[in-house]
């Protein structure tokens, strides 16, 4: 019996169960499949940003890559993390989202030329400025390596549907790259978040991440543009958890335009998904939804839902696990989960 087979068998034994050493969660993990384990969603940051925006860069930050960085990806079984940085451009004018925005990128490209091929990058765009986004875009991908590019569920008080960004979006499809869709809060919200329970992070992110897929679906975009690939974070926040409710309501009711598909079709095959869902239950519900084509590891690494839990009733997230222990998946599905499909959006070639 080679490694591989040797570690398939145990892939398949620890199925159901919690693999609690490191190293061996990383080789079950590699086992699985025949290419790295890629984590979609990690964050960074990049030393010196701070500063051009009057704050002041904390070197201690877990967002700053190095070797700790590299440590915790071992701990859970991840071989090349997909790093992007929250959208930080969206509050400057022009010209200083031009210049932070280049010194960003040019960063994260520094960091995935620097760690033996343990990162990749996704470029930092300014998307209230349309065409610098575009010109960003290119220069990212075409100039520094980049794999994609980062935005956020909204620009202020722009949603993504609005033909300002078709452009964007016909630049995105011309150089055939995956653009990542993160959260940010919607400002009136904000007042009824407030308090206990970290309601802006738990439901406020949720509820942008699914007003974005409504406006991208029911605007047309995804019709106007059927190339695109679209990552979202969070599991695509609310939407995907009740799609029937938007197809039945422009099915049974006046709604304006409807897209040329029922907009659970989209979600099933137009977006992709990270899996940070947290319990089987979610995983499997998502994986209903779209299908494991469609879904890819998200840790949302350095931030808490991967540490152990101060809650003693929650069992520690290991999203790699997850996807190890899922019932009802054959050893493909598996396979495109931990690192496939990623690999595929973001052509690399392993």
């Amino acid at each position: 019996m080679d490694r591989r087979q040797f570690f398939r068998g145990a892939a398949g034994a620890a199925a159901g169960m919690l693999v609690t050493d490191a190293g061996l969660r990383k080789r079950v993990a590699a086992a699985a499949q025949d290419g790295p384990v890629i984590d979609f969603h990690a964050h960074c940051a990049i030393p010196g940003v701070a500063e051009m925006m009057g704050r002041t860069t904390q070197m201690d930050s877990p967002t700053i890559i190095g070797p700790d960085r590299l440590r915790a990806m071992d701990e859970l079984g991840i071989d090349i993390e997909v790093l992007s940085i929250n959208p930080n451009l969206y509050q400057l004018d022009e010209g200083q989202a031009e210049r932070v925005g280049r010194f960003q990128n040019e960063g994260i490209a520094e960091i995935c030329a620097g760690y033996d091929g343990r990162f990749v990058g996704l470029a930092t765009l300014a998307l209230q400025f349309p065409e610098l986004a575009i010109q960003q875009l290119e220069e990212g991908v075409n100039e520094l390596g980049l794999r994609g590019g980062s935005i956020g569920t909204s620009v202020g008080s722009v949603h993504l549907g609005d033909p300002r960004f078709y452009p964007f979006w016909a630049k995105v499809e011309e150089l055939d790259v995956p653009i990542w869709l993160h959260p940010v809060l919607i400002p009136d919200l904000q007042p009824w978040l407030e308090g206990n329970g970290m309601l802006g992070n738990a439901i406020g992110n949720e509820v942008a991440m699914a007003i974005a897929f409504g406006r991208l679906i029911f605007e047309g975009v995804m019709d106007r543009f059927p190339r695109l690939n679209i990552v979202t974070a969070h599991g695509g926040g609310y939407l995907p958890a009740y799609a029937p409710r938007t197809d039945y309501g422009c099915g049974t009711r006046p709604c304006g335009p409807t897209p040329e598909r029922l907009p659970s079709d989209y979600i099933r095959d137009r977006f992709f998904y990270d899996s940070a869902v947290f319990t089987d239950e979610a995983l499997r519900h998502l994986i209903a939804v779209s299908s494991t084509s469609q879904i890819v590891i998200g840790t949302d690494y350095p931030f808490s839902w991967t540490f152990p839990p101060r809650d003693p009733r929650l069992p520690r997230f290991t999203p790699v696990e997850r996807i190890l222990a899922a019932p009802g998946l054959s050893d493909a599905d598996r396979a495109a989960m931990l690192g496939g499909n990623a690999a595929r959006l973001l052509k690399l070639n392993v």
